[in-house]
């Protein structure tokens, strides 16, 4: 696996609770059709296809929200099964009617393989900064973790 790094952290820290909401229908249910809730399905659609990565063609994100070649494959995998929910039940249907479709299962599966994938890759990539001498929380001279004064 080559980590290609990412150029735009901020948008991965769009990108990954996107991802991490399609695969939690727990989540989808209390949230999304609450209506007093600022999240639902329209705003983490923005998100994976408009605002921080392109769902429908991910090759673009790689190294930008993207950190692999299997990401990009999965989230490739993510939008196919989303358009086929949204060509079903129609791109103006609401919330519950994406949710109650015979393919909201493949949707929810794909998302849930690359959650996994994404925070097992953010998570090595920080491994790798740490061996390669980068600490978490960063240590300064005069303070230890936490901004905490040496000794203390």
């Amino acid at each position: 696996m080559t980590d290609h790094g990412i150029a735009l952290p901020d948008f991965r820290l769009h990108v990954v609770p996107a991802v991490v909401a399609l695969a939690s229908p727990t989540w989808q249910r209390e949230v999304w059709l609450d209506r007093a809730r600022f999240e639902n399905l329209a705003y983490t659609v923005h998100v994976l296809f408009d605002d921080f990565c392109d769902a429908d063609d991910p090759q673009r994100s790689l190294g930008y929200s993207l950190r692999t070649e299997q990401g990009v494959e999965l989230m490739a995998h993510l939008g196919t099964a989303y358009g086929t929910v949204q060509d079903t039940v129609g791109a103006g249907a609401p919330d519950e009617a994406y949710l109650d479709s015979p393919h909201w299962a493949a949707v929810v599966a794909a998302a849930a393989r690359l959650a996994q994938v994404m925070v097992h890759n953010d998570l090595m990539a920080l491994r790798n900064l740490h061996e390669a001498g980068h600490p978490w929380p960063p240590v300064t001279a005069q303070h230890g973790p936490e901004g905490q004064a040496e000794g203390s």
